[in-house]
Order: structure tokens, then sequence, then C-alpha cells
């Protein structure tokens, strides 16, 4: 019986081969011949070549992660304690679509004020999303979906992935103007004109605090001279808020300008992330916000459900209980404010120190922005060329945008990093 099966096999395989059957059955291995290597991500390129350094004298800060003075990893206690009450008493359930609901009513409270109105009426749909990125992508195609010829404004520069959520969901994109490369700040007066001259009804992304790349923020007075511009204009307001609490140390102050706009009568859009104020960088925690009437937020959450649907069906349990549990419990939210503001506090105290040492050095230049910028990241104003430097003769690394991420600066290097950049700049 079977070399009878094993004749037949052999024979049809013959009769295949010589009708140039085997040929045509070898070519489906080659369906995927055209594709080419995607270009490396410039920011895993940075960690990937550190990791390859022998040198012991390597830093890295490139990385947009926290660190603490050790350049280790962080788990926050609050975390820690939260989930020692998660323990053994979490079953494995599927969450709704549109999340925990308890994690999104606290990440409101949190983002709009615990005597919002707009909350306390329900006029905010609101969905657990796969961090702040997830929460951009929900947004971005829900825009393409019910307003199909609408446009994105975004800020120059911005997080590069900004570009990768709004193009694949294909929305076209326009740029404003905000860092002003000469004075290593806000480019205030061009980035009004550019909210000016938008056609009325244009949708512009805003980072809600510790802008990302630059680390440069409208100050109060400017952002409500930004509100009452898209008041007049009709523009809607979307704000990435991926650092609230995390720049100053205080949530609600890193929340003014969402507060500024809600004041003025904006119905925004909101992206939430727990990734850097929780140190959650796994758990993919995020909220995203839309205001409108109760009806209609009735109507968008479940529009906003329905996108989520195909795209991964239910968002994950267990770091959106640690984010409720956090926020839900006096004395773990007493305890996350007093670590988030020991997480500004260092970054600051680093921005401090770096600008300390450099001018220390008899630098002719100025280095006033490393202080007067906020938030994990200080756009230094290196070249690429300087930072190329950095890396081959200082096995320093950062992106060629020469964004520092303070995050990696620490009491052990910050001198040694200090004279590198004093070193690739003094001939400037």
């Amino acid at each position: 019986m079977a070399s009878s099966l094993s004749r037949a096999i052999l024979e049809s395989s013959q009769r295949a081969s010589a009708a140039g059957g085997w040929e045509r059955f070898l070519s489906t291995a080659s369906w995927w011949s055209h594709v080419e290597p995607a270009a490396k991500d410039p920011i895993l390129g940075v960690t990937e070549a550190f990791l390859a350094d022998r040198s012991p004298h390597k830093v890295n800060v490139g990385v947009g992660a926290y660190r603490d003075d050790d350049g280790k990893p962080v788990v926050l206690d609050c975390v820690r304690k939260a989930e020692g009450k998660i323990a053994g008493n979490l079953d494995m359930e599927y969450l709704p679509m549109g999340g925990s609901i308890k994690m999104v009513e606290e990440s409101l409270k949190l983002a709009y004020g615990k005597e919002s109105e707009l909350t306390k009426d329900k006029r905010v749909a609101a969905v657990q999303a796969l961090s702040g990125t997830g929460a951009c992508r929900l947004f971005a195609d829900f825009q393409k979906r019910f307003l199909p010829d609408s446009q994105i404004y975004i800020p120059i520069p911005t997080w590069a992935n900004h570009h990768n959520i709004w193009r694949d969901a294909h929305v076209p994109q326009r740029t404003f103007h905000y860092y002003h490369p000469e004075t290593r700040g806000l480019d205030f007066a061009a980035m009004m004109d550019d909210i000016k001259n938008a056609p009325n009804g244009s949708f512009f992304l805003l980072h809600a605090c510790a802008h990302n790349p630059t680390g440069v923020d409208p100050s109060e007075e400017q952002w409500r001279e930004i509100s009452y511009q898209f008041k007049v204009k009709n523009h809607f307001a979307f704000f990435d808020m991926a650092y609230q609490g995390f720049a100053s140390g205080d949530p609600e102050n890193d929340a003014k300008a969402i507060r500024i706009f809600l004041e003025d009568g904006h119905m925004i859009g909101c992206a939430q992330s727990f990734a850097k104020n929780m140190g959650l960088y796994g758990q993919r925690v995020g909220c995203l916000s839309v205001c409108e009437s109760e009806m209609q937020a009735v109507a968008v959450k479940s529009q906003l459900q329905q996108i989520a649907r195909p795209m991964y069906s239910n968002p994950p349990v267990h770091g959106a209980l640690i984010v409720s549990i956090i926020l839900s419990d006096p004395e773990l939210k007493s305890l996350w404010l007093k670590e988030v503001k020991g997480m500004a506090d260092r970054i600051i105290g680093m921005r401090t120190a770096l600008r300390k040492n450099i001018e220390k050095l008899g630098s002719n230049l100025s280095w006033e922005h490393i202080t007067n910028q906020i938030g994990m990241f200080c756009y230094s104003g290196l070249t690429p060329e300087q930072v190329d430097h950095l890396r081959n003769e200082f096995h320093i690394y950062m992106t060629r945008n020469g964004r520092i991420s303070m995050a990696g600066v620490t009491t052990g290097n910050v001198g040694y990093l200090a004279n590198a950049i004093h070193e690739v700049t003094k001939s400037t």
C-alpha cells in the first residue's frame, strides 16, 4: 500500500515536472521577493549602535524612556503596590471594545479636571487605547472616515511617528512653524501666522506639554493667544499629551493648555499616555477622548469602538487596572504624585548640571536653552556632523537631529558629556 502511494506521488511529480508544474509551484515561494528592507528607525538604530559599542565610557542619550541616576530602568513603587492589589484577583476575560470604564473615567479626570463640566455632562467620547500612539492612530482613522476631505497640520519638528500615523491613515498632512533654530525656542510669530492663514476649520496637532523633540512649550499667555486664534478660525485642536506630570512634576500644571482651550469653549480631542508618567512603557496604556454634545458623544464612542474592532478588537487589561487603581486610590495617587515629581525634578536637575558644566569649561556659546526647555528631551542645537563626532570620538549616542534624552544624563556622566559637547562645539 505504502509503495503504491509512493509510486503514485513520484509519477505525479514527474508529470508535473514535464509540464513545467514544478516551476509554477516553486514560484509561489517568491511572492515577496520584491519587498525591500524597511528603513531603520532612527531612535532604535541609536540604541542598537550603543549596545554594540564595547567602550566603557559609552553614553546613551538617545533612549526615550526614564532612567534613574544610575542609568537603570525604574518601576515606580505605586505601580508595584497596585500590582499587589491585582495579584490573585484578576481574571483573563476580555475588556469591552472601549476598554476599562474605570481607567477611562480616571484618565478624563486627570486630563480635563475632576470638576470638568464636560465629563460631568457626559460630553466626552472616550476609549482606552494602546498608549498614546494607538490613541493618535484611532483618531486619525476616525478623522479620515468621517471627514475624508480634511487634513492635519503638524508642527515642525514633531515626534517622527506622528507623520507615519496620519500618513498610514491616509490623512493629508500640512505643517506649521513651531521651533526657531536660532533662538532654540518657540517661533511664536510664524506659528500664529500659520494658524491665521490655514483654512477655517482646519485640524491641528498640538503637544500639550514637553514638546517632543524640542522641549519647547508656549507660555500660558501664548497658549491663550493660540486658543483665541483657534476660536476665530474655528480650528480643531487635537492634543497629544504623552508627558502629563513628567514635564513640571505637577499634572495640573502640565494640563494647562487643555484647560485653557476648554475654558474658551473648544471641543477638543486628546491622546493620553501612561508610558512616561507611570513608567508603563511595555503595558501600552492610553486613552483617546473627543469632546462633543451628550448625544453625539455616544455616537462618536461607538464609531471609535468600531474602528478599534478590526485593528485589535479589545485593549489589554493589566496596565489599565494599574492605572485605574493608582488614580482612584488616594494613598497610591499621592505616592504617584510624589514619584512623578521626583522623576521630573531629576530631569530638571540634570538640565541645570549639564548647562553649568558646559559653561564652566569656558564655552563662548549660549546654553540657556538647556534649562529653558522642559521635559525629557533637550534640542541641543548640535549639527548632524557634531553628533557623528560625539559618537565616533566620545562614544556618546543620540539622534542626528541633536536631541538629547535628559533621562540618559546622570551625575556620573554629566561632566563627561559636557566636556564632549564643549570639544565638538568650541570651534563654532
